[in-house]
């Protein structure tokens, strides 16, 4: 073999060794505790929320305790726009490359904390506001519907979450398997306003 031959083999060994190391980097997952994580949060937020409708009457599910409050149907309606768009954002960014000159601006820790725990209210964005899109007793049905299919979603996604991102408006960047925890979260969050609203003085009984 000449020596000419035996240069242009070990630069394209090199060549193939840097793709090969580039797209290991390119298909960082999240692990397999990261996914087992994240299925238990929306199954257990799931079962939240069912919890906070069952029984629930329409002059219960409407009922605001005072103006600029939300009702229960409020609050589920708003969990359940919220879900829709943030896993339609994902798949679409799935499509795309990912970036990987971007970092969360918080940590997983951090929106398990901020997103799960009321402590003071915030104004929603107005494409997320209640606006009664579905008729109150078809909540129920709507969110199992639509958190199921984020539960598949998220069990079976093989795309890079950790490398896509979107930004939110109070706490900045987050990767994609942030956007999934914050989703469980959410719910979570909802939830104990919509107990608040059940345990008014005014609550039709």
């Amino acid at each position: 073999m000449r020596r000419s031959e035996t240069g242009a083999l070990k630069c394209a060994h090199v060549k193939s060794k840097r793709i090969d190391q580039h797209s290991r980097f390119n298909k960082i997952m999240v692990t397999p505790a990261e996914r087992e994580y994240l299925l238990t949060r929306l199954a257990e937020t799931r079962e939240r929320v069912l919890r906070t409708l069952q029984g629930l009457s329409r002059e219960q599910l409407v009922y605001c305790p005072e103006a600029g409050r939300w009702s229960v149907a409020d609050n589920i309606e708003h969990l359940l726009v919220a879900e829709k768009r943030v896993v339609g954002g994902i798949e679409k960014l799935l499509q795309q490359p990912p970036d990987h000159s971007k970092r969360p601006a918080i940590s997983d820790e951090e929106v398990v904390a901020q997103v799960g725990t009321v402590v003071e209210r915030v104004q929603a964005l107005p494409q997320s506001m209640p606006a009664s899109r579905w008729p109150p007793e078809e909540l129920l049905q709507e969110f199992q519907k639509t958190r199921q299919r984020t539960y598949d979603f998220a069990a079976t996604v093989d795309g890079d979450l950790r490398q896509r991102f979107m930004p939110h408006f109070l706490f900045g960047d987050l990767d994609c398997y942030q956007w999934l925890v914050l989703l469980a979260m959410h719910c979570q969050r909802h939830c104990a306003q919509s107990e608040h609203v059940k345990a008014s003085p005014g609550f039709p009984r």
